[in-house]
């Protein structure tokens, strides 16, 4: 076969395939085709087949029936990840895998035969024409997610794939690095790489992708060129077909904030490492949106609020009790509860059940029993969840470790809202999420805020601050910079003040 003949050939062609586990049957007829530079957007909702049909390019699991042709030559799935890995197949998982204990470098060389040299020559110059900054002699645990999804990414670029699979590459990603991303990703599909794409970010996908497939429920249900497809057609393709598409019309049109009222939580001069001198105000009902990029301090001054870190100065102020350094669990019987950005660290016991994990911050109030754990109120309190969140579990004793990733995020939301609290820090909440299920989180968060609950949004999601805050402030080098209302809470404002280039407004 001549280099034009192969290029006009599918790079990886995927016919009716199929993939079980048990009774529950994951894939079910799988046609799709990668071709020679083409980027193919792959979304879906969470538990739609997408890591399974990933998994089994791989070669980490075996399909049950179908065929799978790489370069116009079978897959072997027989032997396994090596065999992918040797024909120029390489993933890039959403969740690093990395050793702590090394340094970036030896991360990112593991397995190279080359000579040490040669090797580190390359991976700097790949660093200089992708404009990645990093520090090769860090140790790996001391790396934020962003970086550890970088570090990921190079080791791909590296093995020079020809077939380059990016698992939601951009989720944890600065404006700037999700820039140099997609310029890295143009370089190598001007290569004829091909690139599958997988995102829940729809913006993405007109942004980069040449061509979209979407799965649900274990099928392709629509595929061909991005630009025969609308954000609407893309939307309407991942919701269930008895689901209405609804438009939110944003939270400053739903409820007025009454701004006369006191605090629910207040900052007083706050500081605490990665950041300094916070105040600001979060009244009854209100939504109060937090942006900035990676390293602003956002998360930082979260979890000090939170009791998981050490308070440095200033006074955190709670329905007007002084809860300033308070241990967690102090906390969240004050009436705050916390979504951590980083819900494999911080938000689950994975070899925990579904119930455990719902309702295991609440386990310290009456309502869960006094000596002996209420097993109906445990039921009737998990049960809510997983209805709210429409999270696909098969019981309520599934094992959190076994669900995908958007599943166990609506679990860590679940636990945070079960204790009624007063006002929820929310880092994140939408990371990892599908179109759908983001629908869903936004629902409850409304709901959350007729009821009265205060909602401090922390979220590198523009669109989500402008969607859903009534206010919003955006913290620049460990301090908040400005402050925005109503019209004013646009992408604009927003991701300049996140860069430092615009600063004003009140005083939070």
């Amino acid at each position: 076969m001549s280099g034009t003949e192969e290029k006009a050939a599918p790079l990886l062609s995927i016919r009716n395939v199929y993939k079980s586990f048990g009774l529950n049957e994951v894939l079910k007829g799988i046609d799709m085709d990668v071709m020679h530079g083409e980027v193919l957007a792959l979304i879906g909702g969470n538990g739609a087949g997408k890591s399974t049909l990933m998994k089994i390019i791989m070669g980490i699991y075996t399909h049950d029936k179908g065929e799978l042709l790489f370069r116009g030559e079978e897959i072997v799935q027989t032997r396994g990840t090596a065999a992918a890995l040797a024909k120029g197949i390489y993933m890039v998982p959403q969740e690093p895998l990395l050793f702590p204990n090394m340094t970036v470098e030896e991360n990112i060389l593991i397995g190279f035969t080359q000579s040490k040299a040669e090797l580190h020559k390359e991976l700097v110059d790949t660093m200089e024409e992708i404009g990645w900054n990093l520090d090769l002699s860090r140790k790996a645990s001391s790396l934020s997610i962003a970086e550890q999804q970088l570090v990921e990414i190079l080791r791909g670029i590296l093995r020079h794939a020809q077939l380059l699979i990016l698992d939601e590459p951009t989720s944890a990603l600065t404006f700037d690095e999700v820039k140099s991303l997609f310029r890295c990703v143009s370089d190598l599909q001007a290569k004829g790489i091909g690139i599958i794409y997988i995102t829940h970010r729809l913006a993405e996908v007109f942004e980069i992708a040449t061509h979209v497939a979407i799965m649900r429920d274990g099928m392709i249900t629509i595929q061909g060129p991005v630009d025969g497809f609308t954000r609407e057609d893309l939307v309407k393709g991942l919701l269930p077909p008895d689901a209405e598409l609804t438009k939110h019309a944003g939270a400053a049109s739903v409820k007025n904030v009454d701004y006369s009222a006191a605090p629910v939580l207040e900052l007083k001069n706050f500081s605490g490492f990665g950041f300094s001198d916070i105040s600001l105000k979060v009244y009854p009902g209100e939504i109060l949106g937090v942006a900035g990029v990676v390293g602003a301090g956002r998360t930082e001054m979260a979890t000090t609020i939170f009791g998981m870190d050490k308070v440095l100065g200033g006074s955190v102020l709670l329905g007007g009790t002084d809860i300033t350094g308070r241990k967690t669990k102090q906390v969240i019987a004050a009436g705050l509860n916390y979504v951590p950005e980083d819900r494999h660290l911080n938000g689950l016991f994975k070899i925990c059940d579904v119930a455990a994990n719902t309702t295991s911050s609440a386990l310290f109030s009456k309502m869960m029993g006094n000596l002996f754990l209420n097993r109906k109120m445990e039921h009737d309190v998990t049960q809510k969840y997983v209805d709210s969140f429409r999270t696909k579990v098969t019981g309520h004793d599934q094992l959190t470790g076994s669900l995908s990733g958007g599943n166990q995020q609506k679990i860590v939301i679940g636990r945070s809202l079960s204790t009624t609290p007063k006002i929820v820090i929310l880092d994140e909440p939408t990371r990892g999420i599908d179109a759908a299920a983001r629908g869903d989180v936004y629902s409850i968060i409304h709901q959350l805020r007729e009821e009265g609950v205060s909602i401090l949004l922390i979220s590198s999601d523009m669109e989500e601050i402008m969607e859903l805050a009534d206010r919003a402030v955006t913290m620049y080098q460990g301090r908040i910079n400005a402050e925005f209302r109503n019209d004013d809470i646009n992408q604009d404002n927003l991701m300049a003040a996140s860069f430092g280039i615009l600063e004003g407004g009140a005083d939070a």
